[in-house]
């Protein structure tokens, strides 16, 4: 059974590269989901609940249960799939993606969750700012997010508004289902993270019953910054599951 590998925003499958490096199984995939560097099917809106669906279709052609990992809104699709249709699921894990009816998004969030003032962000992005926003918002490594800014098109930069004023609720809408999953979760989570804030992770690990929930001293991109640490937990997270 393959490890399929969820990015989060703004990122696309290469934020899972320096993770893949040190894992040792080779039946490990990172999705592109639609607008971030894959192309969006006609009529997809990029709406939370489409990205969802579309996770769950392509799952379902796997043909079998799969272990699903997720970072940032990876985190937050790939919970919601893994309580809908459990049975696509081997394992579950995920970090930095809060699903709580107590989180209150951040600022940047904010911004692109508002009409006009949202499109005004995008029009006037330039690469010096993105990158400067950041890391200084995020702590995103400086190659990293000079890495992402060119990645982030037109079609990326739509996504992403629509995603998120989608999911001003989220929250509220998807936390009750959590209690549904039946995977094996790990959380992991940057402590430092001030966007999304380490309560959330043990907010999330209580919701999903999570074996572990893994603080990790660093900021939100855990999967950048402490690449070793997340491949092995992953890896004995999977190995603990497979004994079960």
């Amino acid at each position: 059974m393959p490890a399929i590998l969820i990015h989060g925003v703004p990122d696309t499958h290469r934020v899972w590269d320096r993770v893949r490096e040190h894992l040792t199984r080779k039946d490990v995939e990172a999705w592109n989901l639609p607008g971030f560097g894959a192309p969006r099917p006609a009529d997809f809106r990029s709406t939370k609940e489409e990205y969802v669906e579309w996770l769950i279709a392509r799952l379902e052609q796997v043909g079998e249960p799969i272990d699903l990992v997720g970072h940032d809104w990876g985190c937050i699709l790939t919970a919601r799939v893994a309580s809908l249709r459990p049975d696509l699921v081997r394992t579950w894990a995920g970090g930095n993606g809060p699903l709580s009816a107590r989180y209150v998004w951040h600022p940047l969030a904010e911004i692109w969750q508002t009409e006009v003032q949202g499109e005004r962000y995008m029009q006037g992005l330039q690469a010096e700012a993105f990158v400067t926003d950041m890391a200084a918002g995020f702590d995103l490594p400086e190659e990293a997010a000079i890495e992402a800014v060119a990645h982030l098109d037109e079609p990326m930069k739509e996504s992403i508004l629509r995603l998120y004023r989608s999911a001003l609720v989220v929250g509220q809408e998807w936390e009750p289902e959590l209690a549904k999953v039946t995977a094996p979760a790990l959380v992991f989570w940057g402590a430092l993270d001030p966007a999304c804030q380490i309560e959330f992770a043990d907010e999330l690990g209580a919701a999903m019953r999570a074996t572990r929930v893994l603080k990790l001293d660093c900021n939100h991109w855990t999967v950048l910054q402490k690449p070793a640490a997340v491949a092995t937990a992953l890896e004995e997270h999977w190995r603990n599951s497979a004994r079960r």
